[in-house]
């Protein structure tokens, strides 16, 4: 299985899960297209902080 799950992490530096077993990740003009294994889609508007694909984990901070 290659899908991570993606944390976000606020302004106030709080990480919280975002959506789990995402399996794309897609820069846009809007922000981080992000798509799970289940179809869920989110467009946030973050920067990749750190992406550990070993350890299924991608973190996402706020602009």
């Amino acid at each position: 299985m290659c899908e991570a799950n993606v944390y976000i992490i606020d302004k106030e530096g709080k990480e919280t899960l975002l959506l789990e077993s995402v399996d794309k990740v897609v820069p846009t003009e809007e922000g981080i297209f992000l798509e799970n294994i289940y179809s869920q889609r989110k467009i946030v508007k973050a920067k990749i902080k750190e992406m550990a694909l070993v350890g299924h984990r991608i973190v996402l901070e706020e602009k």
